[in-house]
């Protein structure tokens, strides 16, 4: 833009809608990019509380080391090279987080049985306890709001939850007649 006209900042272009949709993705104005929106509102809601949750536990996890703690507990054996993978990190960022979580006792090293060169990653028993402790709390987070739907609104948002997945390719769709 010119000198006279500076750029325009994003409150100008952008205009909160009630509700707390914004205008930001509206192109063709249909459904989905509307529901999309609100969806994405909820979810934003939604990763508040789960961060909420976790951080309320008894040892406090930031997002990555929580996410490494439960890459590990769905993994029967990994190495430092698969959690970097799966978590999508760089292998000395994967082995700084090792090195806190094992020095916090949530995970232990040892070589792999067949080949000496390989160190294979386990959750201990206190970093299974404290993915434990964490999980209830965001039960627990999750059940109070729940709690303020009504039966048909909660059934909706599961059929709802459920179609996603299977959208998206994460889980086959339910059993017909289920909620």
């Amino acid at each position: 833009m010119s000198p006279q006209h500076p750029d325009p900042t994003e409150s100008d272009v952008f205009v909160t809608l009630p509700g707390g949709a914004d205008d930001r993705a509206e192109g063709s104005g249909d459904e989905s990019s509307a529901g999309a929106r609100e969806i994405a509102d909820a979810v934003e809601v939604l990763a508040n509380l789960w961060s909420l949750a976790a951080q309320e536990a008894a040892v406090r996890l930031s997002l990555h080391q929580l996410r490494a703690l439960r890459t590990l507990e769905a993994a029967r054996e990994l190495n430092l090279t698969g959690l970097a993978e799966r978590l999508d990190i760089g292998l000395p960022t994967a082995s700084r987080l090792c090195d806190r979580l094992e020095a916090a006792g949530l995970l232990e090293r040892s070589l792999h049985p067949r080949n000496r060169r390989e160190v294979q990653l386990r959750l201990t028993g206190q970093g299974r306890r404290v993915l434990g402790d964490v999980a209830r709390r965001r039960t627990q987070a999750l059940t109070g709001v729940l709690a303020h739907m009504a039966p048909a609104e909660r059934a909706a948002l599961v059929r709802g939850m459920r179609a996603f997945l299977a959208a998206q390719g994460g889980a086959p769709p339910p059993p017909t007649g289920t909620p």
